[in-house]
């Protein structure tokens, strides 16, 4: 009997522990690292690496209402695209065409200054010298320092943050030699799969090529290069340039460049810290201030890179503003606005820019509902 009792207590036990539920694992949550930038820029959100969302929200039906009738109301090629970096959903228009660059694609040589950094192979520290063979062609603020005194040293760092917020061309000419040359930098796209980004042979033979002009090197102490390019027959000039639109050396998706940004901002492609520095230099670009910045309310941030191209009788060849919007809340949004063959003014050029980011803060800063994506949003 007291044999038997035992038998019903284990029994009886066991039955009461099947009946409690399991302890639940805790739920961990991952912060974003807030980066504080100078006075007078404000803070831009740095995250730690997260994984992408489980679920993808629906964007706002305005946004891509707008961002459609932008491009398709605008007289020349143009492409747009949004990724929400939080949320998930992405709007575009042409977003899919290879459209030129121009000085966006300093970002790229910037990127792998930074993944040679996080290597070790390279120190923001470092010192570097520009001498007159490094000079390049059109916008270099640099040339001036290097004129007056036969070379200028500053840092690797200093250079880099000259190449992103003054869009100085010999500045990021001299980085790009040292990473290794284009190749190098074509290595970090593929590496990293940015998708369809291009990069081409550096600003010198870039720029010569689009203007149908055999580069020398004595171009870059004086006028020489536009004055060369002005004795050109129109029909060799007009050949050059319709060659590079229709196949830019340079030329990128904008939504593989929405997406680049997005990842960096998630902390991706970088280390933290290279992540950091890499968006707080480019939150206090001085270029393009009638393009995305002229449209960003109070209480956003933007940390952006513009790209301009040449132009040929009231023609031009890249218009460009790329960068990530920071709403009050905290929500980031990639975004990338390229203008590849216009004849349209430069204000119209400016407002077509303009229009995208008023409507990336007009319609996303509320949450988006769960639901199905509309039509005209691609994942």
């Amino acid at each position: 009997m007291i044999k038997s009792n035992g038998y019903l207590a284990v029994a009886l036990c066991a039955a009461l522990a099947a009946c409690v539920p399991p302890p639940r694992p805790e739920k961990t949550s991952r912060a974003d690292a807030a980066v504080s930038l100078p006075a007078p820029v404000a803070a831009v959100s740095v995250p730690v690496p997260a994984p992408a969302p489980r679920v993808v929200r629906a964007a706002p039906d305005g946004l891509t209402l707008a961002v459609t009738q932008a491009v398709r109301g605008f007289g020349g090629l143009a492409g747009v695209a949004v990724r929400a970096v939080d949320d998930g959903w992405t709007v575009e228009s042409g977003g899919r065409r290879l459209l030129p660059q121009q000085s966006v694609s300093k970002l790229w040589v910037a990127i792998t200054v930074m993944e040679q950094r996080d290597q070790g192979r390279v120190r923001l520290e470092d010192e570097i010298t520009v001498r007159p063979q490094d000079l390049t062609l059109f916008h270099q603020p640099i040339a001036y320092l290097v004129r007056q005194k036969g070379s200028f040293t500053t840092t690797v760092g200093g250079l880099l943050t000259r190449a992103l917020t003054q869009s100085d061309n010999t500045a990021n000419d001299r980085l790009l030699t040292l990473v290794g040359g284009p190749s190098a930098v074509r290595d970090v796209i593929a590496g990293k799969r940015l998708g369809d980004i291009r990069f081409g042979p550096g600003e010198r033979l870039l720029q010569a090529g689009t203007a149908g002009v055999e580069w020398r090197q004595e171009y870059s102490l004086t006028s020489g290069f536009q004055d060369a390019r002005s004795r050109l027959a129109p029909e060799r000039r007009r050949a050059a340039l319709d060659a590079y639109i229709a196949n830019p050396p340079d030329g990128a998706a904008p939504l593989a460049i929405a997406d680049a940004l997005s990842r960096l901002a998630r902390g991706e492609l970088l280390s933290e810290s290279s992540t950091r520095f890499l968006l707080e230099t480019m939150a206090r670009t001085v270029t393009g201030r009638s393009r995305l910045r002229a449209a960003v309310p109070p209480g956003w941030q933007l940390a952006h890179k513009t790209g301009t191209g040449q132009d040929l009788n009231g023609r031009n060849a890249g218009f460009n503003d790329v960068g990530l919007l920071t709403a009050p809340d905290g929500r980031r949004y990639a975004i990338a606005v390229m203008i590849g063959d216009t004849t349209r003014s430069t204000t119209a050029r400016q407002q077509l820019i303009q229009a995208v980011a008023r409507a990336v803060t007009t319609y996303a800063p509320g949450r988006p509902t769960l639901g199905p994506v509309p039509d005209g949003v691609a994942n």
